[in-house]
């Protein structure tokens, strides 16, 4: 274990190294702003961050859980393993407006600075590349397919407008996929021959917003049309819309689930259409485990930034599904001095300035410090890991 002054010493170390590498972290953040990609698409992030990882000496396994833009990163042996997870997938038409070319670029250099506490207390640090987080999917495939299973720790940190809440308590969510199946006709010669899959899915949208008043205040139902047919004078026979539908935790969402169906099966029968549905990837409500979360306060502040405290956030994160299976923090900093909506225009320029850059670098150093905290110290850890359990009991419960 190491004592206060080795591990000020320590901590010094990785804030003069980040600097040092403070150019070439901001031009890997600004080329992948400059180059978005959509999720499952990220061929150009994914190569940079890995090959990053592997210039700095870490063993880069390319591709896992089946997924061609996943990856994972290893330097070290042994335990504890700490891991930091990398997002690097942008909006269709927004691009980057949700910081994630900030978030991947924290990770891989968080994991570099870090291998100064692996090689002197033992452990291992992990970058693990976890694509199309916008679709809240990346992390929910790894984590059933085993990406997670032996992790001590798991951490990352998000953009945001002017404040820095340590945490946020966020919606579990699920997509659905329908599509209705109609009978085409003449709109105006024979519309009684047709039977039309555009009303069908228009009156299911309709019983959505009728349920609304029913839903609890913070439950969502978001959704757009994706085919609605192709010209006016047709009935059109197909129609196709996706929707995520969000609950404050597990038995709210299946609950809502159930009547959101009923709104697409009710359509269905009124009109005559066929209905078909997917059901899509579940994320979970995300676990801010307190005892990891002090101590990425105690290093931001000693970076200089206050941080805030956990708040709620309308929205959904696949870390979610990490947080049920390890301890784990999503904390967030900001970019502007001005607050900012995420998914936006101005958000997506934003995550490309100076504030986002001077951003950046302070999140690669506390999530480098945050690591060294816990290799170094396993009395830290233990507590970490007993609260994890607490919280996972209650969850259970």
């Amino acid at each position: 274990m190491a004592s206060t002054q080795q591990l000020e010493k320590l901590k010094k170390q990785i804030q003069d190294d980040v600097d040092a590498r403070r150019p070439e972290l901001i031009a890997l953040s600004l080329k992948i702003h400059a180059n978005p990609e959509l999720a499952w698409e990220e061929v150009k992030a994914s190569g940079w961050l890995t090959e990053y990882l592997e210039k700095n000496s870490f063993r880069v396994e390319r591709g896992i859980c089946d997924l061609p833009t996943a990856f994972m990163a290893r330097y070290g042996q042994g335990k504890p393993v700490i891991a930091i997870m990398a997002e690097y997938d942008a909006l269709p038409d927004i691009g980057h407006g949700c910081g994630h070319n900030i978030i991947g670029t924290s990770a891989v250099g968080a994991a570099v600075a870090a291998k100064f506490a692996v090689e002197q207390s033992g452990g291992t640090i992990l970058a693990i590349g976890t694509p199309a987080e916008e679709q809240l999917g990346g992390k929910v495939i790894m984590a059933k397919k085993g990406a997670f299973s032996g992790i001590d720790t798991a951490m990352m940190v998000h953009p945001r407008g002017q404040d820095n809440p340590v945490g946020a308590r966020m919606l579990a969510a699920v997509t659905l996929e329908v599509e209705f199946w109609g009978k085409t006709s003449h709109a105006a010669a024979a519309p009684w021959d047709s039977i039309s899959a555009l009303e069908a899915l228009i009156l299911a949208i309709n019983n959505i917003n009728a349920l609304r008043f029913h839903m609890r205040d913070i439950s969502r139902v978001a959704g757009v049309i994706t085919d609605g047919g192709k010209v006016p004078n047709v009935v059109p026979a197909h129609s196709a819309g996706s929707f995520m539908i969000r609950a404050t935790d597990d038995k709210s969402l299946d609950e809502l689930c159930e009547r959101v169906l009923d709104c697409f099966k009710a359509a269905a029968l009124s009109t005559g259409a066929s209905l078909d549905y997917r059901w899509g990837l579940k994320c979970s409500t995300m676990l801010n485990n307190l005892a990891l979360a002090q101590l990425w306060t105690n290093n931001m502040q000693t970076l200089g930034r206050r941080v805030d405290e956990i708040i709620d956030i309308h929205a959904s994160t696949d870390m979610g599904n990490v947080s049920h299976l390890v301890p784990s923090i999503h904390p967030w900093i900001a970019i502007s001095s001005e607050p900012l909506g995420v998914h936006t225009p101005e958000f997506a320029a934003a995550a490309s300035g100076d504030a986002a850059n001077e951003a950046l670098i302070d999140g690669v150093k506390a999530l480098a410090m945050t690591a060294a905290d816990i290799l170094t110290q396993p009395d830290i850890l233990l507590r970490i890991k007993e609260e994890f359990q607490r919280t996972s009991n209650r969850q259970e419960g």
